[in-house]
């Protein structure tokens, strides 16, 4: 290839990466709609919403402490699911994909989605700063901010991304509809945790959970629009077997055929 058209074709990938961030920004942005408006309630401190908050926890915490074993399965579960520990397990899972299955553009996707989103949830965090829930006789504690909840949303964030991840690995339906359950399970398990537990309000885990699907499905829109081989000038990636690319040139060839 000639120098001239080497410099064209890092132009157009240039130009090409700067869409592609600005598709995936502006789609993360819109559907964080909710969550900037559940926090501008928050800080506004709406009646209707801190008392529903407030009735909500009353109630929750009352069954907690009204069950022991209850209490000591949340306790366990919250430990579980640090966030510190579920991004630790989420890596080695991109490291497999990576080095095991060839997966690499795929699995740099799922890791810097879930290294940025965990940034990310901490800058609101900071940004709203609701204090934590407020019961006579609390039964657990928590430190840091309380909008959105770090635990819904980092939880939320690793099922999703894991299972765009390993969707490829999954032959058959049954898989791709036991990892969906699971996620799910995990994912509302973890919510239901933070309220039961008295350390986050409903409003702060929902945020979460919307905040997470918002952020992932921007950065994965983002990710998989990749014109096909030669669209553009720019080629697709062949030594990976899951490259958004070379997904979309085969599913191209399949029709033209």
């Amino acid at each position: 290839m000639s120098p001239t058209r080497r410099t064209s074709l890092r132009g157009r990938l240039r130009r090409h990466h700067a869409r592609q961030l600005a598709r995936a920004v502006l789609t993360a942005v819109v559907l964080s709609a909710p969550v900037i408006a559940l926090a501008v309630l928050v800080q506004q401190r709406f009646a209707p919403l801190m008392e529903l908050d407030q009735r909500a926890i009353v109630a929750a915490t009352d069954v907690t402490r009204a069950h022991p074993d209850l209490r000591s399965a949340l306790v366990l579960w919250q430990e579980i699911w640090q966030p510190w520990r579920a991004y630790l397990a989420a890596t080695l899972v991109c490291l497999w994909t990576w080095r095991a299955r060839g997966m690499t553009a795929r699995s740099w996707w799922a890791w810097i989605t879930m290294m940025l989103g965990w940034n990310l949830f901490l800058q609101v965090k900071l940004l709203v700063q609701r204090a934590r829930p407020v019961v006579d006789d609390p039964v657990s504690h928590a430190p840091g901010y309380s909008f959105p909840s770090g635990h819904a949303a980092n939880t939320a964030a690793i099922c999703m991304v894991l299972v765009v991840l390993l969707w490829p690995l999954l032959r058959t339906r049954a898989q791709r509809v036991v990892a969906v359950v699971l996620a799910a399970v995990a994912t509302v398990t973890v919510l239901l945790d933070r309220v039961y537990l008295g350390v986050h309000f409903p409003s702060d885990v929902t945020a979460g959970l919307l905040l997470a699907a918002a952020f992932v499905y921007g950065s994965w829109r983002g990710f998989v629009h990749v014109p096909a081989t030669g669209e553009h000038g720019i080629p697709a990636n062949p030594a990976d077997p899951t490259d958004p690319s070379t997904e979309r040139t085969e599913a191209l060839g399949t029709r033209r055929t």
